[in-house]
C-alpha cells in the first residue's frame, strides 16, 4: 500500500484489492470531499505527480479525476489544475439540511432512532433498485 500526502490527506492504494486502482483514488478523494477534509478551492495534486507518488499509470489517475469531475466534486482548469468544487459543499449542505429535517420529524413523532435509521436504509435500497416517485398527472 502506497501513501500519498502531498498537501492532501493520506491516500493508500491496495494493489491486492479487487477494487481497481482508479476507483480507490476516486473513492478516497470523494470521501475526503464529502466529509469536508478537503474543502472547496483545495487544489489536488497534478495527475502526473499523484500517479508518480502512487506508482500508477497517469491514465489511471486521470480517469479517477474525470469521474470526480463528472460527479461535480472537482473542477479541472487546464494548466491551473484540479480543485475541489463548491458544488460538492452545496450538495453536502443540502443533505445535512434534509437530515436535520428528518431528525426533527423523528423526534416530533417520538420514533426510536434505530427505527428511523432502518427507514433511511430501506429508502436508500429502494432508490438503488431504481425507485422513482410517481409524478401526479394532473388528471382528476
Amino acid at each position: 500500500m502506497t501513501p500519498v500526502t502531498a498537501g492532501t490527506p493520506t491516500i493508500r492504494i491496495d494493489p491486492n484489492s479487487a477494487t481497481p486502482p482508479f476507483e480507490q483514488v476516486r473513492a478516497a478523494f470523494a470521501a475526503r470531499i464529502t466529509d469536508r477534509r478537503l474543502v472547496a478551492g483545495t487544489r489536488l495534486p497534478t495527475v502526473r505527480a499523484l500517479a508518480d507518488e502512487l506508482g500508477l499509470a497517469v491514465n489511471t489517475v486521470a480517469r479517477a479525476y474525470r469521474e470526480l469531475e463528472a460527479a461535480g466534486l472537482v473542477e479541472t482548469h487546464g494548466r491551473a489544475g484540479t480543485v475541489v468544487s463548491a458544488v460538492g459543499d452545496q450538495a453536502t449542505e443540502r443533505l445535512q439540511q434534509a437530515a436535520l429535517g428528518y431528525a426533527l420529524l423523528v423526534h416530533e413523532v417520538a420514533m426510536p432512532s434505530g427505527q428511523a435509521l432502518d427507514l433511511v436504509r430501506a429508502a436508500m435500497l429502494q432508490v438503488a433498485r431504481g425507485y422513482r416517485p410517481v409524478e401526479p398527472s394532473g388528471d382528476q
